[in-house]
């Protein structure tokens, strides 16, 4: 710790790893390897059997790992081309922004229902609506949804990363929206960096706690949930949660949701960290040496938010303006809470 700055290191992370998570990833780096041999001139036929073959073993792999939860692993088969659709459209380089953060949507949408109410229970809730129809009299209608309250309600959001803001925010409304008291996530802002001149095998993860924006008090015995777009090496997550426990913090439980996980990432963090489970949309098998996901898509950070300058790189309050007045009007509430945490 220096500057009241916290640095974790890649080797820290390397050491929750078993010898068995060990040889099961380079099985993988292995297969994915032999794969982008068919990458130039590109191959179709040998690159889905390549891919087929991943899949099945990274399915094998994450049965081992029961809090590494898989879209495509854990959900009815027919929930699965949904899946690969908004995958595929995040993934491309001709997705724009604005679609972009339409997929992104969908994809935590799809994310919450795996975690709290895919789940039968026959405990119930009901949305009481009051319709625009008044003739002859006020309309009204009822519907039914999972009773989840005990799942949510004692949840705070955590964001990590400027790209994490928004599918924060999403969570964060899916919440409320489940939520039969309506209720509001208090929210946790921590500003965490790599340090982009180091590979992945010295990685360095940077918390600046002067940037960062969170109650301690607020964390204690609750919910925490992590909603950050990738999760490749997961040390920023790891970062932060070893931090809030050095100081005497004890969270019931960590929920990390990605779009895209490696498995190395994912199984770091439930390794490292007691009670924590990653809901990961999509499982992409490796990293490069630069610790970016392959195949990837790109820097969903900037995808979302828009790229900033060197000179002027925005801070939270800029950058929530930036959304613009159609985010701002559908995240108010959250928009409002994460001002709380930040202006005091």
């Amino acid at each position: 710790m220096s500057d009241n700055k916290i640095i974790l290191k890649a080797e820290d992370l390397d050491g929750y790893l078993t010898q068995e998570d060990m040889n099961d990833l380079a099985t993988l780096d292995k297969m994915f390897k032999e794969t982008m041999k068919s990458f130039e001139p590109v191959d179709e036929e040998k690159i889905v059997e390549g891919y087929d073959k991943m899949g099945k073993e990274m399915q094998k792999i994450c049965s081992k790992h029961p809090n590494i939860k898989v879209y495509s692993f854990e959900t009815e088969e027919g929930a699965h081309a949904e899946a690969s659709h908004v995958i595929s459209k995040l993934r491309d380089v001709n997705t724009d922004h604005q679609e972009f953060m339409y997929y992104s949507q969908r994809a935590y949408e799809m994310l919450f229902r795996m975690a709290y109410t895919d789940k039968h229970t026959d405990k119930k809730s009901h949305i009481f609506v009051k319709t625009p129809v008044n003739f002859p009299v006020q309309n009204y209608a009822v519907h039914k949804i999972p009773d989840v309250d005990e799942k949510i309600e004692n949840t705070v959001m955590c964001v990590m990363l400027r790209g994490a803001l928004l599918p924060s925010m999403i969570m964060s409304k899916e919440i409320q929206e489940y939520s039969s008291h309506g209720y509001k996530t208090p929210f946790a802002l921590f500003k965490i960096s790599r340090n982009d001149t180091k590979s992945e095998a010295d990685m360095e993860y940077i918390m600046d706690l002067n940037k960062s924006f969170f109650d301690l008090k607020e964390l204690d015995g609750k919910d925490l949930i992590f909603a950050d777009p990738m999760n490749a090496t997961g040390g920023s997550l790891v970062t932060v949660v070893k931090y809030i426990q050095s100081q005497g913090i004890k969270p019931k439980s960590i929920s990390f949701f990605n779009t895209i996980s490696t498995l190395k990432g994912s199984i770091r963090v439930t390794r490292a960290l007691e009670n924590c489970t990653c809901y990961t949309l999509w499982m992409d098998p490796i990293m490069n040496e630069k610790a970016y996901i392959m195949p990837g898509l790109g820097d969903a950070g900037d995808r979302l938010n828009g790229c900033d300058t060197k000179d002027s790189p925005r801070n939270i309050i800029q950058l929530i303006a930036d959304y613009g007045h159609n985010i701002s009007g559908l995240y108010r509430n959250q928009l409002y809470e994460i001002e709380k945490v930040v202006l005091g």
